[in-house]
């Protein structure tokens, strides 16, 4: 029996996906990203009644400072539409419309907002839910701390550390400044009970949280430096742990693997230590499963398209002829969808009796093909939820293990 016969068909996927997952997204045919998330609370909006706030975002949902706004509107629950801006060529209309030309900005009510903290303090100030404290002492901290976030040097230090060589001689001099202001950061989170930089999840922690992601993502890799884990920093450790709890942190958060590919791509640096883990969620919950294998199956045209042009598997074409290469790229991605809906350890479809001993050796060479270079390509959040992108990459790996 072929793999062909015995996979479910793409319809029959995307339809039993959806029964399985929350989470939504709109096609974008022709455009990059190909797909956008819908947010949690567009459904609050009257029919036909255009959201309150528009954000102009980077398309690879990867920008700090971008992530930040959309966390804020995430918990705060208010319906926004978004317009992804191309960093590499950005429009005309967008650097005339933005003095600093950066992402993010905002329209909010129609008002246009720029520099990410403005953007949180105008969203503050026009919508309830408050991410600032009630408490006017308080609330007057944690401004303090927002204020702090964008002048007390961490970003700057980090990066410099992130971005050392190991010959360069101030190396230890750099890693020293940056756990100074790890510190710093240990110091304001022991102010108030509880895991958050205040006595309840703030603004401080979003200003914060992107930043940190990155860092804990990256340093092992590029520097062979951990934050997690570290016992120097217990509530940065806790912190971490608090933020995992938020459902709208899980919508936005990036995972170690994107983090990590889009670090080299930015900044051409090189990994001295090894690759981390994949993120530690459950890869075999179906809620994930069920979006990874959902944004596959509605989006798989943009994605055959991406692995014909960009993966080398036209080099395994005859003649010329990319028709049966498409077949094989097809039929791969068709079997890791139906993995990720139907896989529990079982053996897969046309596995290693149906598959591999009797597998066309070029089919199999595109499939290998296909399934390494699209497990690398995921882009959380960007195309899925950093959780649906590891149970992706999860799949991808079995499926490669039990057919070739």
């Amino acid at each position: 029996m072929s793999i062909q016969s015995t996979v479910s068909s793409w319809e029959q996927l995307f339809e039993t996906a959806q029964k399985n997952t929350s989470a939504r997204r709109v096609r974008r045919p022709g455009q990059t990203p190909s797909t956008a998330p819908i947010p949690s609370s567009l459904h609050k909006l009257p029919p036909d009644t255009a959201p309150p706030v528009l954000l102009y975002r980077d398309t690879n949902s990867w920008c700090p400072f971008c992530e930040r706004v959309w966390f804020a509107l995430e918990e705060k629950e208010i319906p926004f539409a978004t317009e992804f801006i191309d960093l590499n060529n950005k429009p005309e209309w967008y650097t005339a419309l933005v003095p600093t030309t950066l992402v993010p900005a905002a329209k909010i009510e129609g008002e246009l907002v720029y520099e990410s903290k403005d953007i949180l303090l105008a969203l503050e100030e026009k919508f309830g839910t408050t991410l600032l404290p009630n408490d006017l002492e308080e609330n007057a901290v944690a401004r303090q701390l927002v204020e702090d976030a964008e002048n007390n040097g961490f970003k700057e230090a980090s990066y410099k550390f992130l971005r050392v060589t190991p010959a360069d001689s101030d190396q230890l001099a750099l890693q020293a400044t940056f756990e100074t202001k790890l510190d710093e950061l240990e110091q304001a989170l022991a102010k108030y009970p509880g895991p958050y930089f205040v006595s309840s999840f703030s603004l401080v922690d979003i200003m914060y949280s992107p930043h940190l992601d990155r860092l804990a993502a990256n340093l092992p890799v590029y520097r062979g430096y951990h934050i997690k884990g570290n016992e120097r920093f217990p509530r940065i450790n806790a912190w971490f742990e608090a933020l995992n709890q938020r459902p709208a942190y899980h919508r936005v958060k990036s995972d170690n693997i994107t983090n990590n590919l889009l670090l080299r791509r930015r900044w051409g640096v090189e990994p001295i230590g090894n690759p981390l883990p994949l993120d530690p969620v459950d890869s075999e919950s179906l809620e994930y499963r069920a979006e990874a294998a959902e944004r596959l199956s509605d989006n798989r045209e943009a994605a055959i398209g991406d692995i014909l042009k960009n993966s080398g598997v036209q080099a395994l074409a005859s003649y010329g002829d990319i028709s049966a290469v498409q077949e094989a790229v097809e039929l791969h991605l068709r079997l890791l969808a139906d993995y990720l809906i139907n896989g529990n350890g079982a053996p897969l479809p046309g596995g290693r009796t149906g598959g591999k001993d009797n597998a066309d050796p070029i089919v199999a060479a595109v499939g290998a093909i296909t399934l390494a270079y699209v497990r690398n390509r995921i882009c959380a959040p960007r195309d899925m939820s950093a959780g649906a992108a590891t149970a992706f990459r999860t799949a991808a790996d079995k499926v490669l293990a039990s057919i070739y």
